[in-house]
């Protein structure tokens, strides 16, 4: 990977290596865009098998949070770290303090958070270092519930726009990945849902066996499916709420469903790949409209957490994806495509702005 070329394309602002001996600490920090205020995007450890994949992940991440900010309507920019190890084994105080003394070091351009293999317990031992740090327990705490009922409005808005009716009654739901957002997007979908609403039938796939126990236990009447066939069941809903890449040159075809919605980021493993969705029939809900409720809670943290007002926010991604759907079929593009347009439309009003205002 040309990782200037890359950056120059997409401009990127920032790429930065860190590293500390004695904890083991490695990994790579990503600022995509400033234009609206300082970048904020989780951390992710995960045990890459490759640094060109770590680099790779955590540059699409982060042009993906400037895009969800963007659209959200939050005065923030687009960031991500990942850290390259196992989780099981490398994790202790020091690691995260030593993230944390790292972020700092940035003086507020990156303000980070909890992400995949990261928790608010980790993030407690960041904050002992760093004041640039959200989604800490006593605050907005977990952003996984509050991320998936933003995805659980966007699934209604979806089914609105496909349908003509929002309403998840009668629908059948495939859910991919059930750790975290999923799990409790899956127990939205079963009707714990302030509309009393229920799905006529979830399925579900996931790799970690102590979450398939659980919802073997809690939800015996989800019915599991292997990770190879979660693709090819007919259903009205795909939910992908585990990594990302899963649209993709092999998976493509595979897909019986009428919807993509879920919480998982880079959905797509190509932008083309939303075309090819389109030319099938299938509406796809941009990953970074849908899933931006997390991002949206912890926003709230920053100018004094009231649980409501973030909550009422975070509906208004139903409002949001309905605005994407019909400039998506007012242009006669792909829904994914209709959503960096209205990030960057935003962007550039905000960066016209502060330039005009400069020259005065």
């Amino acid at each position: 990977m040309n990782i200037f070329k890359k950056m120059e394309e997409f401009n990127y602002e920032q790429l930065v290596y860190f590293y500390d001996s004695e904890t083991g600490l490695k990994g790579i920090t990503c600022i995509h865009n400033t234009t609206l205020g300082p970048a904020l995007g989780g951390t992710r450890l995960w045990n890459y098998n490759s640094e060109e994949d770590a680099v790779e992940d955590v540059i699409r991440l982060a042009r993906g949070m400037t895009y969800k900010a963007a659209c959200a309507g939050l005065n923030l920019g687009g960031g991500k770290t990942v850290l390259i190890g196992d989780a099981k084994n490398i994790k202790s105080e020091s690691y995260f303090r030593g993230l944390g003394r790292y972020v700092q070091s940035l003086n507020g351009r990156y303000i980070t958070a909890e992400d995949v293999n990261t928790s608010t317990k980790d993030m407690a031992y960041v904050a002992m270092e760093t004041d640039y740090v959200v989604g800490l327990g006593g605050k907005s705490g977990n952003p996984s519930p509050v991320t998936a009922y933003g995805a659980f409005m966007g699934i209604k808005a979806a089914l609105m726009k496909k349908f003509e009716n929002p309403s998840i009654e009668g629908k059948i739901f495939a859910v991919q990945g059930a750790g975290q957002t999923g799990y409790y997007l899956i127990d939205y979908l079963l009707g714990n849902n302030k509309f009393k609403e229920k799905a006529k039938k979830v399925y579900f796939t996931e790799i970690n066996e102590s979450y398939i126990e659980r919802m073997n236990k809690e939800h015996p009447e989800v019915e599991f499916i292997s990770p190879d066939k979660i693709y090819s069941l007919e259903v009205d809903v795909f939910v992908p709420c585990a990594l990302g890449k899963i649209v993709n040159d092999k998976t493509i075809d595979e897909f019986k469903c009428s919807i993509i919605a879920g919480t998982a980021n880079n959905v797509l493993e190509r932008e083309a790949h939303g075309d090819m969705l389109k030319e099938r029939g299938i509406l796809y809900a941009p990953d970074y409209v849908i899933n931006a409720g997390g991002l949206i809670n912890v926003y709230h943290e920053l100018n004094g957490y009231n649980k409501e007002n973030a909550i009422l926010e975070v509906e208004l991604i139903y409002d949001r994806l309905l605005e994407i759907f019909n400039i998506a079929d007012s242009l006669n593009i792909s829904t994914n495509i209709a959503a960096n347009e209205f990030a960057e439309k935003r962007i550039k009003q905000i960066k016209s702005l502060k330039s005009n205002f400069i020259k005065r």
